[in-house]
Parts: structure tokens; C-alpha cells; sequence
């Protein structure tokens, strides 16, 4: 696919009309929802498209606006012409007639989605035909399967990336594998500079309309695989990727397969990360994993990490690798096809994961920030659970909370004060009537929502952490109430506190 059914990306005049227009006709993340209502709005996002078409019959400049750009129905040229300048959308490419009549229907060249960025910012995210919504018959059906280099819009992974980037102003920022350029529209708000690449020129070109249609600073687009486009002296303090990570047979769709073998496309990635980043600087990718007989998948994760960087690797979701396989051939639309091909093809599947002896797939998040420590620190944590986003500042301050207890051995911290962090609750086990809980738990209602299991000691240390005293004179109230020894309670209780620091319980003061 080339580039010369899209929009043409150096007319600014046009862009800038265009946008107006769109926002004038409240063709917004909050309009829409007011239009179609809350279940036709979220069925968009499962790539259902008839309560949409349902909720859009009237003939208001919102309704004309969703069925042109959004479910990339014919519109009369009457109706788009009360909305938008069309002369000029149809000379830059945004619109195109159908069929040869020139005052007849007209119909969009691109898909454009709109989309509320974290400050109430009103965005549009530009992608191929029919690759935002259309249909849930996969991203290959409607006769589109040979549309190798197809460019998705917004997408739960290209959501969730975003939710869980730190925010912090930058110097520089690389997104890698840009495609429609979402992640590189969230960077330009807050680094001075951002490199977007990707392998693939369609999707270097839809970026440029992304943030043009947004009314965002431009980026420096680049055309390569990986780390490729990066000059040998550039480091960044950012880099994000949301990579084709599928692991496939074959790189038969570009936006999701690699082309490497198993999971070797994201081991590159992060490796490669860490040399790429200046100090202080994160890495956030989001990733898919092998789990391979007679192997711990956190020490395959474990022996990703670059070395001078700290990690944090979190697995959301394990599918089996029939699970997997079913997944990602629907996403292709193979279901919709031949039999025989649909059970070639899973086959192929199948015979790849058992050469390798992979028995599922694991899909998570990789965070890297470059430390230089002797003694990195590396978690990796299974957590499948609900979590709140944006989880952006709790992973940048999970980090400063590793910082701060790599500096600190037994003694420092039990001079220390501390703070019990915001919103959690303490939740008590036992039997009605019973003197002591069997046990209790402290959750956390905001980030990563964890729950943590304590004993009384803890659970009291944590409750009257406010910052006045220290962490060693807490112990020593709490040892004359429980009638423990107090030098014994501070020799085994360090542990604790260090849990409850680095899992966002307590946080110094």
C-alpha cells in the first residue's frame, strides 16, 4: 500500500480548516458520546459498527460527520458542503467522490477517530479505512487480507501504552513503530523534541496527519525497523513502543508481526533500550512473551534487562497457545475465509510454538529507567487484577521509591519517617467474635490497587505512620503494647517496612 491514497500531509491550510470544522460540528470524544449513547459508543470500541449506524440517521452536522470519517458511509456532497469546506478536502485528499457524478455522494480516504487527550485536549487520530472500526469480522475481512501494511487507529494496547508512560517533562523522546502515531501525540506535549519511527511509510505519513488534525507540534519522522533510524550518538529520556509484538509464523501483517522468531523482536527492543537512554531516562514497551517448557518465565523477563537499568515487568494476561493462535487469526479475519486455509494456517500456528516448546504466551508491560546502579533492581510480578488508570506517576514513583530504599540499609530506614500513602483501607479476617483477626489485609483503592497481607505489628506500624516520628520509635511504642521485645522487633521487622515502601503502602516523608 502506498502512500498516494492518503491525505496530503504539507497542506497545513487545508488541516487547520478541517479541524475547525470538526470541532465546530462538536465531533469529539464528548460529543460523540452524547450522539450515540453509551452503549453505541462502546460498541465502537469492539469494532461494532450497527448501533452507530443506527444512532446517526438524522441529518445534524455530528451525524453527517460519524457516518463520513467514523463508519465511512457515502454522504451526500449537499450535506458534507453545510459541514466542511469541501473544495479544499477534496483537492488535499481528505474526500474523494463515488462514482462520476461530481455533486453525488462523497466518501472519506481515511478513518478519523476523535480522541480526549489527559488534559481535555480534543484529538483526532488518523488511520486506514476500516481499521478503527468496521466490522468484527477481523482486521483482514472485507476481501483486505493481501493489506499487509494497513495502519491501525486507537486500540486497547495503544491506550493502555499510553496510560502507563511517565509524563515527566523531557529533553527528547522516541516512539518506536509510531503507526498511527498515537503515543508520539501524547510525547510532543511534554518533551522538547520527539523522533517518531516506524518500518513501515504509510504509517510515518498517517502520523503527520495525526498531529496535524490535532493541532499538535510536529515530530521528526523517520522510515526503519527498530533502532535502526536512531543516530549512533542519540540517547533520549523517553523511549515508548508498541511494537508488532504477535508471535507469529511469518510476518505476513506488518503492524503486528515482527518477522523474528518466538519473542525475539521484543528481547531486541529492550536490550537495545538501554543504551539508548540517557540517565534518569525511561523505557515502556508493551510486550508478548514465550512460556517454554522447563523454563521460569520471570527468568527468561529477567534476562532481558540491559544492564544499568532498572525494571519493572508486569504480566496482565496468559493464553495457551490454542488461545493465542484462535486470537490472532480472527484478528486477521482468517476465520471468515477457507476452511482448509483457516486449518493450514492454525496448524502453522501450532507446529512453530511446538518446535519451541512453548506451552503459552504471556502479554504485560516492560518499564526500564537507566540507573547505572552496580545492583540493579529488577521485579517482575504477575497482576491480572483491575488497576487504575493513568498509572503513569505510580510507575515513576514506584522507581524514586527504589531509589530511596537502595539508599537506605536496616538502620537508616529505621531512623525514618513515614507516611501512610493516600486512600488505603485496612480489611480484617476472622471468625465472628474472635479476639484477634486471623489475619489483615491493606489495599489500595488508587494505581495498581495491590493488597498486601500483614500481621499486627505491620498492620499497627503502618496505621500511625503520619510523618511525626520515626520508624524505630514506632517499633518501640508497639513493643511495650504487644509485650515484645523491642530490640528483637527492629531487628525483624526491616523486611516489612521495605515491602510496604516499594509496593506504594507507606511512602517516606
Amino acid at each position: 500500500m502506498s502512500t498516494s491514497s492518503l491525505p496530503a500531509s504539507d497542506r497545513s491550510d487545508v488541516t487547520a480548516r478541517l479541524r475547525d470544522a470538526l470541532l465546530g460540528a462538536s465531533f469529539t470524544a464528548d460529543g460523540l458520546l452524547e450522539l450515540l449513547g453509551a452503549p453505541a459508543y462502546v460498541a465502537l470500541a469492539r469494532s461494532e459498527t450497527v448501533p452507530a449506524l443506527r444512532a446517526t440517521r438524522g441529518d445534524t452536522p455530528l451525524d453527517t460527520l460519524v457516518r463520513l470519517f467514523l463508519l465511512q458511509q457515502p454522504v451526500p456532497h449537499s450535506r458534507v458542503a453545510d459541514v466542511l469546506p469541501v473544495a479544499a478536502c477534496l483537492e488535499s485528499g481528505w474526500l474523494v467522490p463515488v462514482g462520476a457524478d461530481p455533486e453525488g455522494d462523497l466518501a472519506a480516504t481515511v478513518d478519523v477517530r476523535p480522541y480526549g487527550g489527559p488534559g481535555g485536549e480534543d484529538w483526532f487520530i488518523v488511520s486506514d479505512l476500516g481499521r478503527a472500526v468496521g466490522g468484527a469480522g477481523g482486521i483482514g475481512s472485507r476481501g483486505r487480507q493481501a493489506d499487509t501494511a494497513v495502519v491501525l487507529g486507537v486500540g486497547g494496547a495503544s491506550t493502555t501504552l499510553a496510560g502507563i508512560t511517565v509524563r515527566t517533562p523531557v529533553s527528547a523522546a522516541l516512539d518506536l513503530g509510531t503507526g498511527s502515531g498515537i503515543q508520539a501525540l501524547h510525547a510532543v506535549q511534554h518533551a522538547t523534541r520527539v523522533t517518531a519511527t516506524d518500518l513501515n511509510p504509510r504509517a510515518l505519513h498517517i502520523t503527520a496527519l495525526t498531529l496535524a488534525l490535532s493541532g499538535a507540534p510536529a515530530a521528526e519522522l523517520r522510515e526503519g525497523s527498530l533502532f535502526e533510524p536512531v543516530r549512533g550518538d542519540e540517547t533520549f529520556d523517553l523511549i515508548v513502543s508498541n511494537p508488532p509484538f504477535v508471535i507469529s509464523p511469518g510476518a505476513r501483517l506488518t503492524y503486528r508481526d515482527g518477522g523474528m522468531g518466538g519473542d525475539d523482536l521484543c528481547r531486541s527492543l529492550v536490550q537495545g533500550a538501554g543504551e539508548r537512554l540517557n540517565q534518569g531516562g525511561f523505557a515502556q514497551f508493551l510486550a508478548n512473551w514465550q512460556h517454554v517448557e522447563g523454563e521460569d518465565w520471570q527468568d527468561r523477563l529477567r534476562a532481558w534487562v540491559p544492564r544499568g537499568c532498572d525494571a519493572w515487568i508486569v504480566q496482565r494476561e496468559v493464553q495457551d497457545v490454542t488461545q493465542y493462535a484462535e486470537l490472532w487469526l480472527r484478528d486477521a479475519g482468517d476465520h471468515q475465509g477457507d476452511a482448509s486455509a483457516y486449518e493450514a494456517r492454525y496448524n502453522a500456528w501450532l507446529d512453530e510454538f511446538e518446535a519451541r516448546k512453548v506451552k503459552a504466551v504471556g502479554f504485560g508491560w516492560i518499564t526500564l529507567r537507566k540507573t547505572g546502579a552496580a545492583v540493579p533492581s529488577v521485579t517482575v510480578e504477575e497482576w491480572p487484577h483491575p488497576i487504575e488508570q493513568p498509572l503513569g506517576e505510580a510507575i515513576r514513583a514506584h522507581f524514586e521509591r527504589l531509589d530511596f530504599l537502595r539508599s537506605h540499609d536496616d538502620a537508616a530506614l529505621l531512623a525514618g519517617h513515614f507516611k501512610l500513602a493516600a486512600e488505603i483501607i485496612q480489611e480484617q479476617v476472622g471468625p465472628p467474635g474472635a479476639e484477634d483477626p486471623e489475619h489483615v489485609v491493606l489495599r489500595q483503592n488508587r494505581g495498581m490497587r495491590r493488597a498486601t497481607k500483614v500481621d499486627t505489628v505491620g498492620a499497627g506500624f503502618a496505621g500511625v505512620c503520619d510523618g511525626s516520628l520515626s520508624a524505630g520509635r514506632i517499633l518501640d511504642a508497639i513493643a511495650q503494647l504487644v509485650h515484645e521485645d523491642p530490640v528483637l522487633l527492629r531487628d525483624r521487622t526491616p523486611a516489612q517496612i521495605r515491602l510496604l515502601v516499594e509496593q506504594g503502602f507507606i511512602e517516606p516523608a
